[in-house]
């Protein structure tokens, strides 16, 4: 497959992302490559690991590809994107319990899909040009592909903050990469020894490195306004003056209101003992609705396809949106519920 390089070297099974003009993107043909790999490896005696990266400087992986969801919901096939999330989540959760290390190597931006693809991994790599973003709200989907256990875990460290960084759609840099996605910082220019020594023994050859200083962690007041009740949020980030509340203000208007409110409601309802699984499954129940009772149509087609910037959301704002409306979103869907193997 052009879009991506899958093989063995040495003892390590290993994937390389090369779809480089398109930010390596990810398509369901992409994550059905991955699943088919790590089955095969999960009971190969000779790969010990597995390696995630990607070629190019820009991007590990900016998400996956949703121009094909579009234009099947646009026709009213909502079957396609509901298996294509159905079974990229499932990919997600073999990341996050493969019985052996998997080590994920992330430059440039890694977002949406990307990060399903590389945070769930058991050792996961950074450096100077990481950017790690969820901005599924601006499109009107939420933080999915496990991210929502990620940013819930944020929450817990301090009060409020996955839920800022998920609901204005922050990007993560330097430092910030730290809080949950990854784990080592490596200047980028030892990557390829560091993956030849791993692939020569089967064993992680990554050592651990302090990265530099997180700024989010200078903005507690601000992801503070969102432990605040759905419809009290904006005004609290407009009674503070300060720059990172009004960039936060900003970004929450543009914001897809319904998104962000069933966004708060997963985080609320993983606890401190979710698991990857609980996380996808809640997500899940939101993206198999979003094309027929959301606005992610509408999202794709002022973001993506007209780029007017300019989405017609369901709701005004996010103080619309109603108890009810959430719990429609996040209602379990019975047959159609989300399993693993």
């Amino acid at each position: 497959m052009s879009d991506i390089s899958i093989r063995v070297e040495g003892r390590a099974g290993r994937i390389t992302l090369t779809r480089e003009k398109a930010l390596n993107a990810l398509t369901y043909d992409m994550c059905m490559a991955v699943d088919t790999a790590l089955k095969d490896w999960a009971e190969d005696a000779s790969v010990g690991c597995v390696v995630i990266d990607a070629a190019g400087d820009k991007a590990f992986c900016a998400g996956g590809d949703i121009a094909e969801l579009y234009e099947t919901g646009r026709r009213g096939d909502f079957d396609y994107g509901r298996r294509f999330w159905r079974d990229e989540y499932r990919m997600n959760a073999r990341i996050a319990r493969f019985p052996k290390p998997v080590v994920s190597f992330m430059q440039g931006f890694i977002m949406g899909g990307g990060v399903g693809l590389g945070c769930h991994a058991g050792y996961r790599v950074v450096g100077d040009s990481s950017r790690v973003a969820m901005p599924e709200c601006g499109i009107g989907l939420v933080p999915d592909v496990g991210g929502s256990l990620i940013l819930a875990r944020q929450n817990q460290i301090v009060p409020g903050l996955g839920a800022w960084m998920g609901c204005t759609g922050h990007r993560m840099q330097d430092g910030d990469t730290f809080l949950g996605f990854a784990d080592h910082y490596m200047p980028e220019g030892d990557w390829p020894d560091a993956i030849a020594k791993t692939c020569s023994t089967g064993v992680p050859a990554i050592p651990t490195l302090i990265g530099p200083t997180s700024t989010v962690m200078t903005a507690r007041d601000t992801a503070e306004h969102f432990t605040a009740p759905a419809a009290e949020i904006a005004d609290r980030l407009a009674a503070d003056r300060s720059d990172t509340a009004q960039a936060a203000l900003k970004a929450l208007s543009r914001a897809c209101p319904l998104s962000v409110a069933c966004h708060l409601e997963i985080l609320r309802r993983l606890g401190p003992e979710a698991t990857i699984e609980e996380a996808l499954t809640l997500e899940y129940r939101f993206t198999w609705r979003s094309m027929e009772t959301g606005d992610f149509l509408e999202g794709i087609r002022a973001q993506i396809i007209d780029k007017d910037r300019n989405p017609k959301w369901s709701h005004a704002s996010l103080a619309e949106v109603t108890e009810d409306e959430v719990e429609a979103m996040l209602a379990p869907l019975g047959e159609n519920e989300l399993t693993f193997d």
